[in-house]
C-alpha cells in the first residue's frame, strides 16, 4: 500500500443538518488495536460520526486525520484504507457467496482465489461458497458481508449494529474476527445496542447522546452498568 496509517484523530468534530446538530464538537483519538464501542440510544449521532469517518459524510466543522492526513488531501489513498459495513450489506442476492467476494475482490484490485476461500472460511461459509447468497439467512449474510468489507485487510474498520440478525454461534464467530482484525493492527470502532456482545469485545467505550460525546475511556467489562449511569446521568 503507498499510504498507511496507525492512528485517526476526531478533533472537535461537529455536523449540523440544517439547525439540528447530529454531532457537536467531538473529539476522539483512536490507535491501532483499539476496539472502539460507539454507544449511544437511537438518533445520538452514531452513524453520522461514522459516516465522517468513513470519508461519505463532509463535516459542518473540525476535522478528521489518518496518520495526520486529511481527507481533502489525500481522500482516495485513505479511503481504499478503510473498510464499512452498514446497514445495507452491499451484496448480490442473485450471485453465489463465492462470486460475491470475487466481485468486490476484483474492485480493490485483489484477484487471490485462495484469499476469497479463507474468507469464506471466517464467515463459517467454507461449504456454502456456490450457493446463491438468495439462499442465506440475514445471519449468515451479514458474516459474508463483513468479509467482504475485510478482503482488502483495511486499517480502519467501521461497523454499523454488526450482530443484526446473528445467533449465539453466529455472534462467536463476528467478535472473534473482530478481536483478530484488531490484533492484526487494524483500528475497529463499531455502533451497537447489544451491550452484553459488547461486553468484553471492546477495549474503549465511547457513548453520544444528542450528537455530544459524554465519555471515552479503556473499558474491560462491566459495559451495561457503566453506560446506563452515564445516559441516566446526563
Amino acid at each position: 500500500m503507498s499510504f498507511d496509517f496507525d492512528r485517526v484523530e476526531l478533533s472537535d468534530l461537529s455536523r449540523h443538518f440544517g439547525r439540528r446538530k447530529a454531532v457537536a464538537r467531538v473529539s476522539l483519538s483512536l490507535s491501532a488495536g483499539d476496539i472502539l464501542g460507539l454507544l449511544g440510544p437511537n438518533g445520538a449521532g452514531k452513524s453520522t460520526l461514522l459516516g465522517m469517518l468513513a470519508t461519505l459524510v463532509a463535516p459542518t466543522s473540525g476535522r478528521v486525520t489518518y496518520g495526520g492526513v486529511n481527507a481533502s488531501e489525500r481522500g482516495q489513498e485513505i479511503r481504499a484504507r478503510i473498510g464499512v459495513l452498514a446497514h445495507e450489506l452491499h451484496l448480490y442476492p442473485e450471485l453465489t457467496a463465492r462470486q460475491n467476494l470475487e466481485f468486490f475482490a476484483s474492485l480493490h484490485g485483489l484477484a487471490d482465489g485462495t484469499m476469497v476461500q479463507t474468507a469464506l472460511e471466517s464467515a463459517a461459509l467454507g461449504d456454502r461458497g456456490e450457493d446463491q447468497v438468495a439462499s442465506f439467512s440475514r445471519g449468515m449474510r451479514q458474516r459474508l458481508a463483513l468479509e467482504r468489507c475485510l478482503l482488502h485487510r483495511p486499517r480502519l474498520v467501521l461497523l454499523d449494529e454488526p450482530f443484526t440478525g446473528l445467533d449465539d454461534r453466529a455472534v462467536r464467530i463476528v467478535a472473534d474476527r473482530i478481536r483478530r482484525i484488531a490484533s492484526e493492527g487494524a483500528i475497529v470502532v463499531l455502533a451497537t445496542h447489544d451491550l452484553d456482545v459488547a461486553d468484553g469485545l471492546i477495549t474503549r467505550m465511547a457513548v453520544v447522546r444528542a450528537g455530544k460525546l459524554l465519555t471515552d475511556a479503556a473499558i474491560g467489562s462491566g459495559v451495561r452498568q457503566q453506560y446506563r449511569a452515564l445516559v441516566e446521568s446526563a
